[in-house]
């Protein structure tokens, strides 16, 4: 099973057995799902363990509560995104820093084009402005990604400093998550969505080497 599985039992993960985490990545694919396409009051744990096919004490004996699964899930999206970049950072070792930094920038425009991130995320944001608990996970998971993206741009010029370039990694994540609200109206053209993703790549590109 993947690292991003075992991360997202907090309470349990070293005494959790292979069919355990094979439980741990149904219930947490079913809760994706069904968090992202009806959102957080259409998911229950009941409806989660039905569509899992497994009891209910079973869900509950992993995730004790809603907020919690609803954590899980998105550590696990967080933790699968963080092994994607360094999978681009070590093993693509001969490509520019540019290059690794197109890389990663086209690995989270896929990620973003996939309905269920996408209504994961968008659900988030929205439960994040009434909602304490999904606000602190929201703030969580941008911290993550600006701390992912200024390591892939710092140092790009050698007149900008690390203060700076945070700066601009929080305006890179500001225009990389302002997509998905874009890509929300459906009417786009896909030719559009192209073009505005090579604009979006230029941009960063520009923020990453310019002084």
């Amino acid at each position: 099973m993947p690292d991003a599985l075992y991360t997202s039992l907090k309470s349990k993960p070293s005494g959790t057995t292979e069919k355990g985490m094979e439980r741990v990545h149904a219930i947490l694919s079913v809760a994706r799902t069904i968090f992202a396409t009806e959102g957080y009051a259409g998911l229950s744990m009941r409806k989660v363990a039905s569509q899992a096919g497994i009891s209910l004490s079973n869900v509950q004996h992993y995730y004790q509560s809603k907020d919690l699964l609803i954590e899980a899930v998105l550590l696990m999206t967080m933790n699968t995104f963080q092994e994607k970049l360094d999978h681009i950072t070590t093993t693509k070792g001969k490509l520019s820093r540019i290059e690794q930094l197109n890389s990663a920038i086209d690995m989270f425009l896929e990620e973003l084009n996939d309905p269920l991130t996408h209504g994961l995320f968008f659900e988030l944001w929205a439960l994040a402005a009434r909602n304490a608990f999904a606000s602190a996970l929201m703030d969580t998971m941008i911290l993550r990604e600006r701390k992912a993206i200024y390591k892939l741009i710092r140092g790009m010029h050698p007149d900008v400093s690390d203060d700076e370039y945070m700066l601009r990694a929080v305006l890179i994540v500001a225009q990389v998550e302002g997509l998905m609200l874009f890509r929300y109206h459906k009417h786009r053209q896909k030719t559009e969505m192209q073009a505005v993703h090579a604009a979006l790549k230029k941009n960063i590109i520009q923020l990453a080497t310019t002084a």
